[in-house]
């Protein structure tokens, strides 16, 4: 990555972006939204149908969900960084294949490379695998710290996850709880609070 990697560059890449075939059969492409100096991201799986028709990440219930579990640490949504492995919405939801993903990393590089965030939040399996490699097992590895670069990376469970068993949710808020000590740690979770 170099200095000629631009905001403007990475929409125009996602916008003509075919490298897979997922690009076919969508109304939008979600290449995700939020603070673009975030020291927070968020990245989750794959656009749902409401993110399809909006063109925006984490829209839908999913996406409701997660706005809530970033008020109960006290976190406004605008202020961190969301965006999905895939910016395209995979047939009927289903889980992105590992070859689309894998296109798809490009654009996630690029992001990740403009917001320069300090922590990375992973939400589900997916985003997990496509970021820290197979062998992750999100229940097993969930809530475990990853440092890479200076950047700390951890998963935790997709919200839709959440909404289908919410005997998962007192962990995902343990998980949450990790988040903002390391921000604290990092001395960037009162600037977070702070209005613009």
């Amino acid at each position: 990555m170099n200095d000629q990697i631009t905001w403007e560059l990475f929409e125009r890449q996602v916008a003509a972006c075919n490298l897979c075939p997922l690009c076919q059969h969508i109304l939008h492409k979600v290449p995700g939204q939020g603070d673009r100096n975030a020291p927070l991201m968020l990245i989750g799986e794959g656009p749902g149908q409401v993110e399809d028709e909006q063109g925006l990440a984490f829209v839908g219930p999913a996406g409701q969900l997660l706005t809530k579990m970033l008020a109960a640490i006290q976190l406004p949504r605008e202020r961190v960084y969301i965006c999905n492995i895939v910016k395209c919405r995979p047939p009927h939801n289903r889980i992105p294949t590992p070859e689309e993903a894998e296109a798809c990393k490009i654009h996630l590089r690029m992001q990740t490379y403009l917001v320069r965030p300090r922590v990375i939040l992973l939400l589900g399996a997916t985003a997990a695998k496509g970021v820290l490699g197979d062998q992750v097992r999100i229940t097993r590895d969930r809530g475990i710290w990853t440092e890479r670069k200076g950047v700390w990376i951890m998963p935790t469970y997709h919200p839709s996850a959440l909404l289908r068993d919410p005997a998962k949710k007192s962990e995902a808020w343990e998980d949450l709880k990790q988040v903002r000590r390391k921000l604290t740690e990092l001395g960037l979770y009162t600037d977070l609070l702070k209005e613009e």
